[in-house]
């Protein structure tokens, strides 16, 4: 087990060294959040104008069609956007000096297996709705924990969509099978990564707060305004730099476990000796 963390923290401090070197890449997460909040926009509004049969207490054939829809744009715009980082970020472990521009080609490349995924990703998540709506508590329950094995077990089919062009259903399987080789490092890497960024969301959240309660007593609306305008960016930079953190460590985990690449061609010898071949 002391193993795995070691090798956990090795690839994460790869990650790391990639954003650092690249922090163009924050650019792809902060487009999939703007592209995500225009899709619910685009949703909401509708759904708030519906009649009384676009409700869940009786579920209608349009409202099931309507959440899958949403559910498939949703995960397309995710993992498209998500492809693009991961693309890129290959191009740096590989020793290249990727841009945005890279990214968005090598993710316009794969359009057609991203959004299979997506319609993948989307009929697994409207199964998974149903099994909440028809089973109470014990749906949601079970729905959830159906939902974190599907997200562990799938954490890899977009680099390999990207890396070895497999199609959806293949990379799926793929990234199950790999699963078995790097549960540990999956696991961990990722466990550690969300604890870590969780602990900041805390200390970003509590501090904002504190501030704006502070600004509130001196009864003066523009400093209000200021922190919490300040905290929300706060919070917003580090989702930005949490998305692209497990972007790029999804990507240098399946170099390692796929390809056992040290990337001992990344300038300046940043990662070099990060990874380690499994024997």
């Amino acid at each position: 087990m002391f193993t795995r963390f070691s090798r956990s923290w090795a690839l994460i401090k790869a990650s790391g060294a990639v954003l650092r070197q690249d922090k163009e890449l924050l650019v792809f997460p902060l487009f999939s959040g703007i592209a995500s909040i225009v899709l619910m926009a685009s949703f909401a509004v509708p759904l708030i104008l519906a009649d009384s049969s676009l409700r869940f207490e009786d579920p209608s054939p349009a409202l099931w069609l309507t959440v899958f829809c949403f559910y498939l744009l949703q995960y397309f715009i995710v993992f498209f956007f998500n492809a693009a980082l991961v693309g890129a970020a290959m191009i740096r472990l590989e020793g290249g000096d990727p841009t945005v521009a890279d990214g968005f080609r090598i993710a316009l490349s794969r359009f057609v297996p991203i959004l299979g995924y997506a319609a993948i990703a989307a009929t697994v998540g409207m199964i998974l709705r149903m099994i909440e709506e028809r089973a109470g508590f014990i749906g949601r329950w079970i729905a959830g924990l159906l939902g974190i094995a599907f997200t562990v077990a799938t954490f890899l089919t977009v680099p390999l969509l990207i890396a070895r062009e497999m199609g959806p259903i293949d990379a799926v399987k793929e990234s199950a099978s790999l699963l078995k080789k790097t549960w540990g490092e999956n696991i961990i890497g990722n466990a550690g990564i969300g604890i870590v960024f969780t602990l900041l969301y805390v200390c970003v959240t509590t501090i904002g707060f504190l501030w704006v309660f502070v600004m509130a007593g001196t009864d003066s609306g523009p400093l209000v305004i200021i922190a919490l305008s300040v905290t929300v960016l706060a919070l917003v930079a580090l989702a930005l730099v949490h998305s692209a953190l497990q972007g790029v460590y999804s990507a240098a985990l399946y170099r390692y476990v796929a390809d056992g690449e040290t990337s001992e061609s990344f300038s300046n010898g940043l990662l070099e000796g990060a990874f380690k071949v499994k024997v």
